[in-house]
């Protein structure tokens, strides 16, 4: 038995060199036209038409436009973005003037929904469907249709093994069909030869790898216009109903209806977190978790969940999410009389990991000035959690945690702002229409308050005490309805590219006819998508299993004839 690699053939001689069939169809790749890049085929304008579409549906196009989209979403992770924090986009513009109108320009503070990159998504949408229902169709009739017959020279294949048996023709060809069938090969015997082939998967893989990037465009699609966001600051012990007036923020896609919103609600029973206290990372948080008690629905039987980072609360195909906290001094203010005209709990905005928090105490109703006159007032506001102490330093926390908690309050009279019309950020105070209290050396009268302790306005205009300490979360309500179809076509992709790359397409031919001399000449070939050590490796095995029922015959014994030695 003798065995060849001739994996350094010519591929010009393997495959037309008198493969015909043999060699065509091992993918379902579209035939290049090697001059359809030159110009386009016919003329006018049905001929540019089947031109432009030859291009955009081309493999190199769907290429140039993936990256392309990739390119194209760099500038929304750099540019604050309308839909996800008009705020940063305000502040953006603030500091970057010289490059606002451009940017206005490009919509690059809507990158998504950008003519730009709506366009490059629905062309490579259009191209990606453009080649796979060409290579899907080719691939179907390649199942319908059955291995191609042996060529004639098999020795010319890249794996090539033959010897002599005195086995019959037939008994070969059914060990052999029964060996590749058992390997997982379609086998198809005609005359002489048995030809089976494998490997189908790897086109399938590379199908699915196409068809799963569709399914991940049209989930992004289906993302954008459907999906709804909101965001709420709840403070403990108060609740939340989620209706469209609940919300402190909310954006949605282009296609969401309000009465898409699932119907329930909760309230925040208890917020822990847990800081660390020693060491090179003091102060970095360890664990944070809210507890809530839930109702589905209208009339929903109340049941305790717990929301922790990345392990939100899913409410009927509504995801709650735990974004951040902070604290909420309970301030009351009381006017010249004694009477209390203000007290709640006021959430203050930290300003770092510390959770040095600002905020504003504004009192809108209820205050009269000295001259009997309705008024407003407004208190702006610093509070740390942990405060270093008098002469220590500055109005700035030390550690997260409520270790030495003190509120410090400016006061001001006047007009707020709030009866303009126009919103307001409630973390802030708008002094432009209000007047100092008088402190000393004519400045702002501040003061800084420990839980328990008053604050006495000049005159006799009131006091200010601080109450107590709440905590507050923020949570996020997200309905994102292409999630489950982006996961996936994510898991599908994956699948079919391990498959086109891990998976091989091969071909084995199998013939056995009888020599001239009467014995049976048994040949083995295999050819293969691309040159790999696995294909001879297969074949060599496939040769020593047929060798076994179909042993070498003995090689024939020369007579020799009297009167010709010398």
């Amino acid at each position: 038995m003798s065995t060849t690699d001739n994996t350094k053939a010519d591929p010009a001689d393997t495959v037309d060199g008198g493969l015909g069939e043999a060699g065509a169809q091992l993918s379902t790749a579209p035939v290049e036209d090697g001059g359809q890049d030159a110009a386009p085929a016919g003329i006018g304008v049905i001929g540019w038409t089947r031109w432009f579409w030859r291009q955009l549906t081309s493999m190199r196009v769907a290429l140039i436009l993936l990256l392309l989209l990739s390119l194209g979403s760099i500038p929304g992770s750099l540019v604050p973005q309308t839909q996800v924090d008009p705020m940063k986009v305000a502040q953006w513009k603030r500091t970057h003037e010289f490059w606002v109108p451009a940017a206005e320009k490009l919509q690059l503070f809507d990158v998504y929904t950008s003519f730009w990159f709506s366009a490059i998504y629905l062309l490579l949408f259009i191209s990606l469907i453009g080649c796979i229902v060409p290579r899907t169709w080719q691939f179907v009739g390649q199942l319908r249709g059955r291995p191609p017959g042996a060529p004639k020279r098999l020795k010319r294949l890249p794996a090539y093994a033959t010897w002599r048996t005195e086995t019959a023709p037939e008994e070969v060809l059914a060990h052999a069909g029964a060996v590749l069938g058992g390997r997982r090969f379609r086998t198809e015997t005609a005359g002489d030869a048995v030809a089976a082939e494998k490997g189908y998967l790897r086109e399938a893989g590379n199908l699915v790898f196409h068809i799963a990037l569709i399914v991940m465009l049209v989930a992004f699609a289906a993302g954008q216009l459907f999906k709804s966001e909101g965001g709420k600051l709840v403070l403990r012990g108060k609740g939340f109903s989620n209706t469209l007036t609940q919300y402190d923020d909310f954006k949605s896609g282009s296609l969401f209806d309000v009465d898409d919103l699932p119907k329930f609600s909760f309230t925040l029973d208890r917020f822990d977190a847990t800081f660390e206290k020693t060491g090179p990372q003091k102060g970095t948080p360890r664990d944070f978790k809210a507890y809530v008690t839930v109702r589905e629905g209208a009339d929903g039987a109340p049941r305790k969940a717990e929301i922790e980072v990345n392990e939100p609360l899913d409410v009927d195909g509504a995801k709650v999410y735990l974004l951040g906290h902070g604290y909420a001094p309970v301030v009351s203010v009381t006017d010249r009389n004694g009477k209390v005209i203000f007290k709640d709990a006021v959430p203050m905005l930290p300003q770092d990991s510390n959770l040095t928090s600002s905020g504003a105490v504004k009192v809108p109703d209820g205050y009269r000035g000295k001259d009997g006159r309705k008024t407003q007032l407004g208190f702006a506001a610093w509070f740390v959690p942990t405060y270093a102490g008098e002469g220590k330093g500055t109005m700035f926390s030390q550690f997260p945690a409520l270790d030495f908690p003190v509120l410090a309050l400016s006061a001001y009279h006047g007009s707020l702002g709030v009866d303009s019309g126009l919103p307001q950020n409630v973390y802030q105070l708008d002094t432009r229409k209000m007047q100092k209290f008088p402190g000393e050396n004519g400045e702002v009268f501040k003061q800084k308050l420990l839980p328990g302790e008053t604050m006495t306005l000049p005159d006799g205009a009131g006091t200010v005490k601080f109450e107590g300490i709440e905590r507050w979360a923020t949570f996020q309500v997200s309905q994102q309805p292409g999630n489950g179809l982006a996961l996936a076509g994510a898991v599908a992709a994956i699948a079919g590219l391990a498959g086109s790359l891990f998976i091989q397409r091969r071909r084995i031919w199998v013939r056995a006819a009888a020599g001239p001399d009467g014995v049976t000449v048994v040949e083995l070939a295999g050819l293969g998508r691309s040159e790999s050590a696995r294909l001879p490796e297969e074949l060599a095995e496939l040769a020593a299993t047929l060798h076994d029922k179909a042993p070498t015959a003995p090689d024939p014994v020369e007579e020799t004839v009297e009167g010709e030695r010398g």
